[in-house]
This record gives structure tokens, C-alpha cells and sequence, in this order.
């Protein structure tokens, strides 16, 4: 393995490190305004952010979320802890489903788990998802290492000039990546296409 490799190893494996999960004891146990769960936000996930400026979470994403039925209406400008819990889950899912998508998944969650007197509550079920998670990140990890050794290994030397080698590797594992991306997306769209239309109607929801 050549310094390069090293080297590129070590930031692969740093950047994922570093991404940032909300732990079940960060959320708030008072009901948070608007600008509160922004800023909540903000700093709980900066590390996933690209560039320094970006936004996260806006107003305008939360309102729209509210009108499209993906989370419940604030009690009097209000956000719990639910909203929080629901406001995770959206924005983990929006980067790879459609609204619609996300409304189908979503809809058992607050018309079943979002109520006065539930099975299980939202935030029993992120407790299990978020260690679920930190289980199976080291998994993640080394499958991302494996695609990446496994692209340095293509475009030898008699494939192609030693000018183009380093982004056709380059281009090799991004490909990989993507491909994993899809195949999974495909998976969870089937999934989500076998969810009953109606599940969930059965629950009563907060007032």
C-alpha cells in the first residue's frame, strides 16, 4: 500500500468518524420554539454540513413538513421532543426519498407513536434506531474501506497513462459508491411501495 493510499485511507476514515449523530439524551426535554430547533439543529448536525454556510434546517423546511403531513403542527409554536425525534428521521431521509415517500414511511409514526397513550413511544423507538446505528457504523466503515482498496486496484499501469490513473480511481470508487447508493435506494422504495396505504389510521393523534 503506497503513501498515497495511506493517506487517503486516513480521510476517508476520519470524515466518517466525525459525522455527527443526535444522541437520545441531547434532545431537550422542554418544548422548543422555532428558532430554538434551528439552531438545536444546526449545531447538533454541523459536521454534516459541506460548506460552513450551509442550512440544515430552515423555517421553511419545517413548515412545509408540517403542511405535507410529515410532522404534526406545533402545540401553541411549540416543538417537543417527537417533533425532534420526527425532524431527525425527515432529515436523514430527504437526501435519498421523495416527500411522498418520507409522508408514507412517517404517517404510522405520528398517527401510531405520536399520541397520548402509545405502544411504544418515538422516543423508545429512537433510542433503538440510534444504537442500531452506532452498531452498525463500524460495519459501514469498513465496507467503505474495502470498495476503496478494491478501486485502487483497477486502472493498472498497462490500462492507462500514469496522468489519468489517479482520477480513474478516483471515478472507479465514487462509481461504486453510487452504485451501492442505488441498488439500496431501489430496495427502500419497494419497501416503501409494500407499506398499506392505510396503516396507521388506527391510531388516535395528539390534540
Amino acid at each position: 500500500m503506497n503513501q498515497s493510499t495511506k493517506q487517503r485511507l486516513r480521510e476517508i476514515l476520519s470524515q466518517i468518524s466525525s459525522l455527527d449523530y443526535i444522541e437520545p439524551d441531547a434532545i431537550p426535554d422542554i418544548p422548543l420554539y422555532m428558532d430554538q430547533v434551528t439552531t438545536f439543529m444546526d449545531r447538533e448536525l454541523s459536521s454534516c454540513k459541506r460548506y460552513p454556510d450551509d442550512k440544515l434546517l430552515t423555517k421553511t423546511m419545517i413548515n412545509n413538513y408540517t403542511k405535507n403531513d410529515l410532522l404534526p403542527p406545533p402545540d401553541r409554536k411549540k416543538y417537543s421532543k417527537d417533533h425532534l425525534y420526527l425532524l431527525t428521521f425527515i432529515y436523514y431521509l430527504k437526501s435519498f426519498l421523495s416527500i411522498g415517500d418520507i409522508q408514507k414511511i412517517l404517517h404510522p409514526m405520528i398517527a401510531r407513536f405520536h399520541t397520548d397513550d402509545p405502544s411504544v413511544s418515538l422516543e423508545e423507538i429512537y433510542e433503538v434506531i440510534y444504537h442500531t446505528e452506532q452498531e452498525q457504523s463500524k460495519d459501514t466503515a469498513r465496507e467503505i474501506i474495502r470498495r476503496y482498496l478494491h478501486s485502487d486496484r483497477t486502472f493498472t499501469e498497462k490500462d492507462c497513462p500514469d496522468d489519468d490513473r489517479e482520477y480513474l480511481r478516483f471515478f472507479s470508487f465514487i462509481c461504486m459508491l453510487s452504485f451501492d447508493i442505488y441498488v439500496k435506494k431501489q430496495i427502500i422504495e419497494h419497501l416503501v411501495d409494500l407499506l398499506p396505504d392505510d396503516y396507521g389510521d388506527t391510531g388516535k393523534k395528539k390534540k
